[in-house]
């Protein structure tokens, strides 16, 4: 029985053995190792690219399956003018985005860098400067862990929501009922982007909140300015080994945010609610870029804010997940004592509770 050591395949570098460990690279593999773990009455964790989750130093006591499958396959509808676009759910999200800008299938270059596999992107509804998934998927292939069968999500079924959707929040025993196969996504062809919908992206490509740009020239001032953060996956940067945003923005009651400092970022969420900025909170409740770098902290300065960015907690190269954890609950807290909002994780925390 494998003893893999999960902490190498996760992007915090932190996490203990897996009880067993599979890898699938196709979809009849995928089925066959998730129906063979739920007739053994199995634990089962399903992993792609190991970088929105934090794992227990205990490991999975249960099986793990990685999902490897690859693959692109476009379809051009020269009725809607668009394409149709599956992807394989283990292959790489990035490069996914680059082969889109490529093939000038706009609508998904501002989420260029973001590390993982193509399948978590609908899980989480996977977004960043100004865009997310929901925008431009079209259907994803799942397996029913429940019924036994494949079943297909159309968009309107998938209940998309700031990073959620019903992939999360539907589970069987803690681990998703649905796995996803693959994801079918639906762009309008073009050389230009999508609409900018990002202030700091807008200032980057010297263009206005609204207007389009040249889809390569959005992919390039994305991934600089997510290198400028700590958020592309560098071996040699420790302020890039973590989950990224550890934090979700808050969102909460027009009445709540209107009790914060009038300089705290919002922005209107609909329905009587207003999103706030994490990152603002954190930094301005005492954690700023490096919090926690001291020998003297909760970790030992084992574990920190990224020194790029307060959204990222960061492994210092010798951390382990209590360490970050650790972290994370002083963040919470402080956050919560100065000023009454409750952060919540963005990444899975497996056999862990914050």
């Amino acid at each position: 029985m494998s003893q893999t050591t999960l902490a190498g395949l996760t992007t915090t570098r932190v996490g203990g053995p897996a009880g067993r460990f599979l890898e699938a690279s196709t979809e009849a593999e995928i089925i066959d190792a998730v129906r063979t773990a739920d007739a053994a009455g199995e634990r089962l964790l399903i992993l792609g690219g190991g970088s929105n989750l934090l794992m227990s130093d205990d490991g999975y006591p249960g099986t793990v399956l990685r999902i490897t499958s690859q693959g692109i396959a476009t379809s051009t509808e020269e009725t809607c003018g668009g394409a149709t676009v599956t992807v394989q759910a283990g292959h790489e999200w990035d490069d996914f985005v680059h082969h889109c800008v490529l093939h000038a299938h706009s609508g998904v270059e501002a989420l260029s860098g973001i590390p993982g596999s193509a399948g978590a992107t609908p899980v989480q509804n996977v977004g960043a400067y100004g865009a997310d998934v929901s925008q431009t998927i079209a259907q994803v292939r799942t397996w029913d862990r429940e019924t036994s069968a494949v079943k297909t999500f159309a968009l309107s079924e998938l209940q998309f929501a700031y990073r959620d959707s019903v992939l999360k929040r539907t589970t069987v025993e803690g681990s998703p009922r649905y796995v996803v196969l693959s994801v079918t996504f639906q762009f309008p062809l073009g050389r230009m982007s999508a609409p900018i919908r990002y202030a700091e992206l807008a200032r980057t490509l010297g263009v206005e909140v609204g207007q389009r740009a040249n889809a390569l020239d959005v992919r390039n001032a994305v991934l600089q300015l997510r290198r400028g953060k700590g958020m592309v996956l560098d071996a040699a940067d420790h302020d890039t080994w973590s989950t990224g945003s550890f934090f979700t923005n808050p969102v909460v009651p027009e009445s709540e945010a209107a009790k914060l400092p009038e300089n705290a970022p919002r922005y209107p969420a609909g329905d009587g609610l207003v999103k706030l900025s994490a990152a603002w909170l954190i930094d301005h409740a005492g954690f700023p870029k490096g919090y926690g770098l001291a020998e003297d902290s909760v970790s030992g300065g084992r574990a920190s804010l990224s020194t790029k960015h307060t959204l990222a907690l960061t492994n210092r190269g010798a951390a382990t997940a209590q360490d970050l954890l650790a972290l994370a609950r002083e963040v919470r807290a402080g956050v919560k004592a100065s000023f009454g909002v409750e952060l919540h994780n963005e990444p899975l925390l497996i056999g862990l509770e914050l």
